[in-house]
């Protein structure tokens, strides 16, 4: 797969997703061998939402990662352009309001939200810079940018199994417990072409956030990069 096959169209990546919305989270668990929950208490560390603060989760999908962020006493809005995503998690989750919304064109005025947060899905925007943008359109000056996403493992070793097993284990897997595993070859793949943490970092100082940093996970497989508006 060429890096003009990576750059679909949005309609293409919303129905991959809608396809994926019934079994994603239990997906997500097989794939990651339990780590992706570690992640996600990871994220909720790093924004450490206040009572009454206003949390956007970008790429929500089901909101598996968005209630705990209620939890804590936040208002987060759970936002995805997946409607199959969107529609599984209202089932689950009443209580949130989930919203639709491109990554590019948010649905929201300027400066409505303390916290902005998207995990493993910016890669997954057509324009990941723009919709770096529109994040900070939409936080209000000195609120707090959480980005985690996949990364590149620091340790050439680990990194040389960790890509073999993206290429050859995660498809077959995929087949086994996804609704639609063929779209985790273009996940695949989508993450092997992902910038490494410095370049993520300065793709987030580029669209205008300030001191950007991150921290490792995994051994670098997951990257946490944080900066403010």
């Amino acid at each position: 797969m060429t890096r003009a096959d990576l750059d679909k169209q949005p309609a293409d990546v919303r129905r991959m997703f809608d396809a994926v919305a019934q079994r994603y989270d239990l997906t997500n668990d097989v794939l990651s061998l339990g780590q992706d929950r570690r992640w996600r208490k990871d994220v909720i560390d790093a924004v450490d939402p206040k009572p009454g603060e206003r949390v956007l989760d970008l790429a929500a999908g089901t909101g598996t990662s968005s209630q705990p962020f209620a939890d804590r006493g936040a208002v987060v809005v759970p936002c995805d352009f997946s409607l199959g995503m969107l529609t599984v998690g209202k089932k689950a989750k009443p209580a949130l309001p989930f919203t639709a919304g491109d990554g590019t064109r948010l649905p929201f005025a300027d400066a409505s939200f303390d916290a902005v947060t998207i995990s493993f899905g910016l890669r997954n925007i057509v324009d990941p810079s723009a919709g770096l943008r529109e994040l900070l359109r939409v936080t209000r000056p000195g609120g707090r940018l959480v980005v985690c996403e996949f990364s590149h493992p620091t340790w050439a070793p680990f990194r040389t199994v960790y890509v073999e097993y993206l290429m050859k284990a995660l498809p077959p897997i995929a087949r086994a417990v996804s609704s639609s595993p063929d779209a985790y070859v273009y996940l695949a793949e989508s993450i092997r072409a992902w910038p490494d943490q410095p370049g993520l970092a300065a793709l987030i100082a580029q669209a205008g956030w300030q001191q950007p940093e991150w921290r490792n996970l995994s051994g670098g497989i997951v990257a946490l990069h944080r900066a403010t508006a």
